[in-house]
């Protein structure tokens, strides 16, 4: 029996840090939105196999060993409903790109917890299959559920909210990559801004103003970062007649949002012209689906 499952990408539309916490992490505020970008997970139980075997033909710099966050997954749904690990195969169809913000990673591993849980028929709830999730990734559970959803604490304090308006999402991942640990270093280094974009952010949404809401949008590490590649893409999609534009988690994806349909199909093109990985996207309302079972 196999089950596949489409993982959806998500943004930040906000991403305050507030402060670092004395076990080393970090307390954020940020609201998360995941969108129609998606990667195709399908986890199939293999009686006769050996261990968990991952393979993710499109991305060959993704590893497939006990290192890739799905093998966590499995072991954490494994540990937690009592179940001797099984011998399971995990191929992953990738379209999000990696080290992008974009919760590829985060999403492929909720993938497989909900995955499993029809495998199996273990029938966990939603909640209990995200404190599954949340062994083994701040984000994962916010991938799992999906819609629009404000994060506290290390972001798996999870509190929905009303929907982003139907808009059009325009994502460019340029070809370099952030250091999550050096971003949290320089928020670390910089005095308190004294200011939370996220509760703005959330008037603006609970009022249906896209445009205020997007006039919103804020990553505290786009801030510190302040790398070049990220400010020209966001030059770009402004000059497109973007509403507004941010990066992504710690990057180095960049988005924009667009009522405009046309609008943001001409910025994809003129961004396509120097980047490779550009997509077009809407907000979705839920995470995780099962779309198929053999």
């Amino acid at each position: 029996m196999k089950v596949t499952v489409k993982a959806p990408a998500k943004i930040n539309l906000t991403l305050d840090i507030i402060g670092r916490r004395p076990d080393g992490y970090h307390d954020v505020s940020m609201v998360m939105q995941t969108v129609s970008l998606y990667d195709t997970v399908t986890v199939e139980t293999i009686p006769d196999g050996d261990g968990i075997a991952v393979s993710c033909p499109e991305y060959p710099d993704v590893p497939c060993d006990d290192s890739n966050i799905v093998c966590k997954a499995a072991r954490a749904f494994f540990e937690h409903t009592n179940i001797a690990e099984q011998p399971l195969s995990i191929v992953i169809d990738k379209l999000i790109p990696t080290q992008a913000g974009l919760a590829g990673g985060s999403s492929d591993g909720a993938a497989v917890v909900l995955a499993l849980n029809k495998l199996f028929s273990t029938h966990l709830t939603m909640d209990e299959m995200a404190e599954i999730c949340s062994r083994f990734g701040s984000d994962v559970p916010f991938c799992l559920l999906g819609g629009t959803m404000l994060a506290t604490g290390t972001g798996t304090t999870l509190k929905k909210l009303r929907a982003l308006p139907k808009c059009h999402i325009v994502i460019c991942k340029p070809d370099i990559s952030v250091s999550t640990a050096e971003a949290y270093a320089a928020c670390d280094a910089r005095p308190p801004k004294g200011f939370v974009y996220t509760d703005e952010l959330i008037k603006r949404l609970y009022s249906r103003d896209i445009r205020g809401l997007s006039s919103c949008l804020y990553n505290e590490f786009e801030q510190v970062m302040e790398l070049p590649v990220i400010n020209e893409i966001k030059r770009t999609m402004m000059s497109c007649k973007a509403l507004g534009a941010s990066m992504s988690g710690s990057g180095s994806a960049v988005y924009a949002i667009f009522i405009d349909e046309k609008k943001a199909e001409n910025c994809v093109n003129i961004l396509k012209e120097n980047y490779n990985r550009v997509f077009l996207a809407q907000p979705t309302k839920e995470g995780c689906m099962i779309t198929d079972i053999e």
